[in-house]
């Protein structure tokens, strides 16, 4: 059932904890983000979680890397009992099984399975949490979401553009809670400065600019051959066509391949590409203009995603989100893994939760005090069991909506990337359409590269996408390159793991 009086927007974070403490374990019904015409209702999956002292029953896919952390997640919160783990590499299987086992000692039961759709069929469960590689996570939220259970999805939600809609849709039609595993959403000093950039309690923002610099290497070259006989190659690829298997993909480094992963734009970088779309302005939902420029440097191996790249996206309202990925290692190299705020008065705004802004004419940055801003409280764990209790899809901290806006900047930032010729290595590659502040900012990325990296224009180039023109209620691009570009909007499926259509799900 659903609350005909769906709450209001809040505006500070005492709000939503009262609100909280108010609704207990009864539904609560949708509310319409700001700056969107979708709902986010109950349906299918709106009752309260009844029963066994509320406890929450919950399957987690995947068991490499994050696989781990939502593990030991789930078995941090109270009342949530692991009920399976899920995946299709016998060898992460039996370890995950095996970890489980010593930490509840004996005080659950949980069984291990090779492919989430025993637990989906399982009416049991009450949720699953998502920790596959990014070619599955939309496929397994739909899935989730048809068959009644609330979904936690690591980060980037989507692999493509079209996918991630019809992930917005299955939340829409069957009603359950699906979160993004993106933590800083649950971050009350990141959401307080949002609403005071908002509410005008700080000058407009002009540019929210992400950064994802930290050092990686290259992964080599792995030679076709046969799968091993422990991993159920099949289901691994799920919805990804792959001609060929080696053994780059397995366990991680299918996230330099495009058919599996998205670059560490949407890697790591999806943190930092969510904060910065949550900065702009409410009512602002897709960019429609972006471009984006890189290149893979010096690692000669057999990756394909760029491990540097400096992209820009622009909304209908003129704000921008600028993003910078730098991951060749060298001597003094400057992890940058944090977001910048560029203010139309000139200030920049550091930190991340704690704030320093340097204003103009000033010799140095000064504390920015701000009020803790409106998120469900309890962390991204316990945060998403609030809302399943509740029954409650808007309480997620990085909601269906949130999710999808965010992936798709940084979507179409990759094709624009993927579409680009080579140019030569030069500060002067691109003129970004005139945009001042992009030329600034790219020249930096340049200078640390030529400097600090070394790299030269004699033996390297750059990667020019070009500058796509996106249409935000289509979600398809539109003018020069158009025709390319749709065509990244949606991967191809393999039969037995198709995405459906919006009108299918």
């Amino acid at each position: 059932m659903s609350n005909p009086n769906p709450h209001p927007k809040t505006t500070h974070a005492g709000t939503r904890r009262s609100f909280l403490k108010k609704t207990g374990s009864a539904v609560a019904g949708g509310s319409f983000l700001a700056g969107s015409s979708f709902l986010i209702t109950g349906t299918k999956a709106s009752g309260a979680i009844e029963g066994a002292n509320d406890r929450v029953r919950i399957a987690v896919a995947g068991l490499n890397g994050r696989g781990q952390a939502h593990i030991g997640g789930w078995l941090g919160a109270p009342n949530v009992e692991l009920a399976y783990v899920a995946d299709p590499w016998e060898k992460a299987l039996a370890k995950g099984i095996s970890g489980v086992q010593k930490r509840v000692k004996g005080k659950m039961t949980t069984q291990g399975i090779d492919d989430i759709r025993r637990a989906l069929d399982d009416p049991t469960v009450d949720a699953i949490s998502i920790a596959t590689p990014n070619h599955w996570h939309s496929l397994m939220t739909i899935w989730g979401a048809q068959a009644g259970k609330h979904v936690y999805v690591e980060k980037p939600m989507s692999h493509d553009i079209a996918e991630g809609r019809v992930a917005v849709e299955a939340q829409k039609k069957y009603g359950v809670v699906i979160q993004h595993g993106t933590q800083r959403r649950s971050n009350a000093g990141v959401a307080g400065l949002h609403e005071a950039l908002k509410s005008g309690k700080l000058p407009r923002l002009k540019i929210a600019y992400g950064y994802c610099c930290k050092p990686r290497s290259g992964i080599g070259h792995e030679p076709i051959s046969t799968p091993p006989a422990e991993l159920n190659w099949e289901h691994w690829k799920g919805p990804a066509v792959i001609d060929h298997y080696h053994a780059n993909y397995v366990p991680y480094d299918w996230h330099w391949f495009w058919e599996t992963g998205n670059g560490d734009l949407n890697n790591q970088g999806t943190h930092q590409l969510d904060v910065a779309r949550w900065a702009i302005d409410d009512d602002q939902t897709h960019p429609t203009r972006t471009m984006a420029i890189g290149s893979r440097f010096q690692w000669d191996d057999q990756g394909q995603t760029p491990n540097t790249m400096f992209a820009m996206a622009e909304y209908p309202n003129g704000q921008m989100v600028f993003f910078n990925v730098r991951n060749v290692n060298y001597k003094g190299y400057k992890h940058q893994v944090f977001n910048e705020y560029y203010l139309e008065d000139g200030s920049v705004i550091t930190g991340e939760g704690n704030y320093q802004i340097l204003r103009p004419g000033a010799s140095k940055a000064e504390p920015l005090k701000l009020e803790p801003g409106d998120v469900t409280p309890g962390g991204n764990w316990n945060a998403f069991i609030a809302a399943v209790r509740a029954g409650n899809p808007s309480m997620a901290n990085g909601n269906v909506m949130d999710a999808h806006y965010g992936c798709v900047l940084g979507h179409i930032m990759n094709n624009s990337y993927r579409l680009g010729t080579e140019v030569p290595f030069s500060e002067t590659a691109s003129d970004f359409g005139g945009n001042q502040d992009a030329i600034e900012h790219f020249g930096r990325l340049h200078t640390v590269m030529s400097d600090g990296v070394g790299i030269s224009g004699s033996d390297a180039n750059y990667q020019l996408g070009p500058m796509l023109s996106f249409n935000a209620q289509t979600e398809r691009f539109e003018g020069d390159r158009a025709d390319e570009a749709n065509a990244l909007v949606k991967d191809a499926n393999n039969p037995g793991y198709e995405i459906p259509s919006v009108d299918a799900v």
